[in-house]
Formats: structure tokens, C-alpha cells, sequence
């Protein structure tokens, strides 16, 4: 397996759906976005999506593995591979939003990421269906920020 920069046409719609459940909210950002893959020979088998905001911000949008290759490093290798390649376009903040608990927040912690604020209300306020994870709903959302 290899790490490469593509196309937002090349990751499978499922995958992302991992990461993000509304195909709604990946439609508002995919297209605009840089995106990095875990590339299984052709097969794209984990992607990250990563938004240019203002100067030198940049924000993950979308992380996501193959349910079956998840637990065994991807996610971490693709993050620093992303993460190496923004600080050579000169991005210098990388942010990000996610739930209050869980594993993705443990993943970012261990990455060096950083908590800056609370958004109450996010996951209630903007997606149609209520997002659960291990039996708790996810109500609001913490936003996390990497200094490159």
C-alpha cells in the first residue's frame, strides 16, 4: 500500500460516509478540497479530505479507513503523510471539528492536537439523523487545532 494526493473523484462515497455520515455535508466541501489516499494497488482504501481556509488553515474535513484495515496503524501513517504534505504548502494551522468522546478524539489527541473551543449543538443543529457511537448520542462538537 502507498500514500498519494487524489482526486476527490477517486474516493468511493462509502468510505467517506465512514468518517462523515451525511452525503449532504461531504457535498459542500469534497470537490473544494485537497485530497490524500491509501491506495491499495488502484483501490482507494482510506482518504483524508482537507480543506484550504484562510492563509496558511487549513481544515480536515474528512478521515476515513476501510472498516477492515481500521485498528492497524492507516489512519495514523495517512494523518502524517497528510500532515508533511500541508507543511509543504506552506500551511501552517491545521483545524478540525469532532464529537466530544470517542476514539477519533483519542486518535487526534495522540497526534498533537489540541482542544480550542465547544460548538453546542452541532451534531443536533446540523445533521438529519442523530449520530451515535458505543449507545451515546453525539450532541456537541469539539474544535481541534494542530500548530505545523
Amino acid at each position: 500500500m502507498n500514500f498519494a494526493e487524489i482526486s476527490p473523484l477517486q474516493i468511493p462515497p462509502s468510505l467517506l460516509l465512514e468518517a462523515d455520515p451525511s452525503a449532504a455535508n461531504i457535498a459542500t466541501y469534497l470537490l473544494d478540497s485537497w485530497c490524500f489516499g491509501v491506495l491499495d494497488k488502484e483501490n482507494v482504501v482510506g482518504a483524508c479530505v482537507v480543506t484550504p481556509e484562510k492563509s496558511h488553515v487549513a481544515e480536515l474535513s474528512n478521515l476515513a479507513i476501510s472498516p477492515d484495515l481500521q485498528g492497524k496503524n492507516w489512519g495514523t501513517r495517512l494523518m502524517r503523510y497528510v500532515l508533511t504534505s500541508l507543511k509543504a504548502r506552506d500551511i501552517k494551522r491545521i483545524e478540525l471539528g469532532t464529537g466530544t468522546f470517542g476514539y477519533q478524539l483519542a486518535f487526534y489527541q495522540r497526534l498533537g492536537f489540541r482542544v480550542e473551543s465547544v460548538v453546542k449543538n452541532h451534531f443536533l443543529d446540523n445533521y438529519e439523523e442523530p449520530v451515535w457511537e458505543n449507545g451515546i448520542q453525539h450532541k456537541d462538537m469539539l474544535r481541534l487545532y494542530l500548530d505545523l
